[in-house]
């Protein structure tokens, strides 16, 4: 009766854990989408090569919190049926982003390189740069909520133990640095160093490779349901743990070293049955100190218990071939 309502309280907590980081993230999501709208917004009135660059970020952006909310609300598949692959959903939005990415880059690539060389050479620019302080100053109020709104998100990570929201907000953490440093640039394009505009454009094009890649290196393995740690491995730290009899359908997923999920089902000493939740505290704390982040989920129970849920298996089992047999 313990564990059972330790165990229900458990998968309320982590329930409650998932909406509030499905939540945070669709507000993070459409506020991304906002930036991404005023940098294109920006990027098109002012003929900045920068911006429309760094537009190609915020689109990346906007691809890991969709992967992150994908992740966040995965419901967790029984044993046998793993997910040992990524879905269509996921391979069509990568294909699309990376042929779009590929697209704009080249010609973001081929319009600056025809810029940088008209600027270095004093010649009149192909499509001049007219730089608007007020708007400038407007996306720089839009990148500051934003930056607000991921720091809120990172620390909210480790109060939810998410590590879709902890993955999302290093990335676009990042990626916050480069639009400053944009806004920076632009300030000086308007103050005559108009060269600043095309090289800094073919830098972030340049980056923008290094930041797909990173999304699909720790986003993407998320959304896979396949072993993270052997179970070898955690039965024996399991048995390890003073109480603990027997250890059986253990399974893990995730990546070591960021977070990995594990569920076990343990059979308890009779005599240790009153302590189960601190048993399963020590295990879930062994398995920690090994290998981490992680979030363990422990069924317990005794083996007498086992025994006679067994028994009624079978006998309903049983039942149910005779019953069959009757109407044949």
């Amino acid at each position: 009766m313990v564990m059972f309502r330790a165990s229900l309280w458990a998968m309320t907590e982590a329930r409650n854990r998932r909406r509030a980081s499905f939540q945070l993230l669709l507000v993070t999501l459409w506020i991304t989408l906002l930036v991404l709208a005023v940098k294109i917004w920006a990027g098109w009135a002012t003929r900045s090569l920068s911006l429309l660059a760094d537009a190609l970020h915020t689109l990346i952006d906007s691809f890991s919190i969709g992967l992150s909310l994908l992740a966040v609300t995965s419901a967790p598949r029984p044993i046998g049926r793993e997910v040992w692959s990524y879905g269509k959903r996921e391979t069509a939005g990568v294909l699309l982003l990376v042929a779009f990415l590929g697209f704009s880059g080249f010609n973001l690539l081929n319009l600056s390189v025809e810029q940088l060389q008209a600027a270095t050479q004093n010649q009149p620019l192909p499509f001049p740069t007219q730089i608007d302080l007020p708007l400038v100053q407007l996306l720089g109020v839009a990148v500051a909520i934003n930056t607000c709104l991921v720091l809120f998100e990172r620390y909210e990570s480790r109060v939810l133990e998410s590590s879709a929201l902890r993955l999302n907000a290093d990335h676009m953490l990042r990626d916050t640095w480069l639009t400053i440093v944009v806004l920076v640039g632009l300030v000086g394009v308007s103050q005559g160093f108009v060269w600043l505009d095309p090289m800094m454009a073919i830098a972030l094009v340049g980056l923008t490779v290094i930041s797909l890649w990173r999304v699909l290196n720790w986003q993407l393995p998320l959304l896979v349901q396949q072993v993270a740690i052997a179970p070898e491995s955690l039965a024996q730290i399991a048995y390890q743990v003073e109480g603990v009899t027997q250890c059986h359908h253990v399974r893990s997923r995730g990546l070591v070293g960021r977070q990995v999920l594990v569920e076990m089902h343990l059979i308890l000493h009779p005599e240790f049955m009153s302590a189960a939740n601190l048993i399963a505290e020590r295990v879930e704390g062994a398995i920690r100190e090994r290998y981490g982040p992680v979030q363990v989920k422990i069924h317990a129970d005794t083996e007498a218990n086992r025994l006679e849920q067994s028994r009624r298996l079978n006998i309903s089992a049983m039942k149910s071939k005779r019953s069959q047999r009757g109407l044949s």
